[in-house]
């Protein structure tokens, strides 16, 4: 990843922990995630279908078992960027690949910055007084690095694919 993107020893320690803090409840947490991104745009609710149904509303989505498995998939990978803090340049390859599978369903690069959006609606949600500036530009600044690996993706795919 990035230089610039490097977080510091305080942002990592805040980072873990406001995650470790919500390791408990994952789908849980997911679940407030989704509702805010179909909240902030629902338009990206059609992108998530499974069997070739379409969901009639977020709620439908949000119980829907597939979902709920796609909720479970998002927080490992959040997960799993937490875990390698110390070397974020160890996942460019597997976020980069994610980022290819995500324009292969129909997802834009502009819905990253909701995505983002409704990722820190989620931590100050769930961690309540726990949420401060520090641990929003921390989680931003991580995002941020999350974000430009699976942009990546987009990058390097032929034109007209």
């Amino acid at each position: 990843m990035e230089r610039g993107m490097r977080l510091s020893g305080g942002q990592r320690a805040l980072i873990r922990e406001s995650w470790r803090r919500l390791s408990g409840s994952p789908e849980r947490h997911g679940r407030v995630l989704f509702t805010r991104l179909f909240d902030l745009d629902p338009d990206l609710l059609p992108l998530f279908q499974y069997n070739c149904k379409q969901f009639a509303s977020p709620q439908e989505c949000l119980a829907a078992p597939e979902f709920l498995d796609h909720i479970r998939k998002v927080m490992l990978v959040i997960d799993t960027a937490v875990s390698h803090l110390d070397n974020l340049s160890c996942l460019e390859e597997y976020l980069c690949n994610l980022g290819k599978k995500h324009q292969a369903v129909g997802v834009k690069t502009e819905s990253f910055s909701t995505v983002g959006e409704s990722l820190l609606y989620m931590l100050e949600e769930c961690l309540g007084t726990a949420f401060s500036p520090d641990v929003q530009e921390a989680w931003s600044k991580l995002y941020g690095a999350v974000v430009k690996a699976m942009q990546r993706g987009w990058e390097t795919l032929p034109e007209g694919d």
